[in-house]
């Protein structure tokens, strides 16, 4: 593997805004005496340098794009950015929540026409996940560029997997653009089983894993992850100015459930609550940042999930009022220091955890084992749980530090 071009020229002003820290509700954790103050990075992602890689896409015979919403450059996408320099562009793939970005999680995607371009969409979150060979027939590179939310569960890196493994396996390059990870500033979790892999966990890495999508690329052929021990041929575009102690504020929604800052922070401790009876406040204008249910009596927050469009159609409860908690306030705790949060799990099992209901199967695969589930059941405190994670955890972060292309955060 060797890295595409790399410059030292910061154009894209991001500007990091510290969150006012105050007490939320039930559960306690405890909090920096201030919180962090505002800093402003120079910043330019693997696709805002064009510089560097158009004259590569203008010499292919025919390249395809992974993008959805997030594949933006200077506020245009970058479909429309390609086609209207000539670069060859021929067809677009399209990860879970479709090309723009519209559906909600789980949603069956089909494959389509763009009738903005005319291009072909061929959606890789439907009747298939992997492309096959005839979906990659005359092309000669595959652009990736798409924003991660830097959680295992989060789909984006199981597409990228599969797509690793489809080029590789007809000798095709995979060029990635490389953006910042949200959660790039830490690692936490547990290691996932292989026994439990699924397309919301495949590798053996934490829920937080720490990495940039290329990054990730490296490690998945590096460790010899991908079907068959194959490797795919990466070159990747650096982010210019990114180190993983930068806190990266999402300038475009990643999905439609993750509509801010405080829910990209929530999220990787409050997906775990999809695989219970628990809302995480999908169907209201707070999806990620509550969490509730009918029969919880002891938060101080209410609310009552709804059908919005495109969002959440059918959200759990809907029309059923939810008592529980706003959590929001916590998004500024994640921002400065890190970390998933286990008390509101634990909190919510102790109180519900009667009905036998409480786990469904898909909590073990969030987790990536049956283990969490199995040390909640058993009355576990947060911080044993959290110790029982180091031993993997160590092992993972010594792995990891040979993949990085950008300073540590230790």
């Amino acid at each position: 593997m060797t890295g595409f071009l790399e410059q030292n020229i910061s154009f894209f002003l991001v500007i990091l805004i510290g969150f006012s820290m105050q007490a939320c509700g039930a559960a306690s954790v405890q909090v920096p005496d201030s919180p962090p103050k505002e800093t402003i990075i120079l910043l330019k992602t693997g696709a805002d340098q064009t510089e560097l890689y158009f004259d590569r896409l203008k010499k292919s015979k025919g390249i395809a794009l992974v993008a959805n919403q997030t594949s933006v450059i200077n506020g245009i996408h970058l479909v429309d950015t390609l086609i209207s320099t000539g670069v060859p562009l021929v067809k677009v793939f399209a990860p879970e929540h479709g090309f723009r970005g519209e559906a909600e999680a789980g949603a069956h995607i089909n494959s389509a026409t763009d009738p903005k371009t005319g291009l072909p969409i061929v959606s890789l979150y439907g009747s298939k996940k992997k492309p096959a060979a005839a979906d990659l027939q005359g092309i000669d590179l595959v652009v990736f560029d798409i924003q991660d939310v830097g959680a295992r569960f989060y789909t984006y890196i199981s597409t990228l997997a599969y797509l690793m493994e489809a080029c590789a396996e007809q000798d095709i390059t995979i060029l990635i653009l490389d953006r910042p990870n949200p959660h790039g500033y830490y690692v936490d979790g547990p290691i996932l089983d292989p026994a439990f892999s699924s397309f919301v966990g495949m590798h053996q890495i934490p829920i937080v894993h720490g990495m940039t999508i290329a990054e990730y690329a490296r490690m998945l052929n590096g460790e010899g992850w991908l079907k068959n021990g194959v490797q795919c041929n990466l070159e990747w575009v650096k982010v210019d100015g990114y180190t993983h102690k930068t806190r990266y504020q999402l300038p475009i929604n990643p999905s439609p459930n993750l509509p801010d800052m405080e829910s990209v922070y929530l999220y990787p401790s409050l997906c775990l609550f999809e695989g219970t009876i628990i809302s995480v406040g999908r169907g209201t204008d707070l999806p990620f940042r509550i969490i509730g249910h009918p029969a919880y009596t002891k938060g101080d927050f209410v609310f009552t999930p709804r059908q919005i469009p495109g969002v959440s159609e059918n959200p759990p409860y809907k029309g059923v009022e939810c008592k529980g908690l706003n959590l929001s306030n916590y998004a500024a705790d994640i921002q400065n220091k890190g970390g998933l949060h286990l008390e509101w799990l634990i909190e919510m099992y102790r109180t519900l955890g009667k009905d036998p209901k409480f786990f469904s199967n898909f909590f073990d695969k969030l987790a990536g084992s049956s283990e969490l589930k199995n040390q909640i059941k058993a009355g576990e405190s947060e911080a044993r749980i959290k110790e029982s994670w180091q031993p993997g955890l160590k092992k993972f972060k010594i792995m990891r530090k040979q993949y990085l292309l950008y300073e540590d955060f230790e």
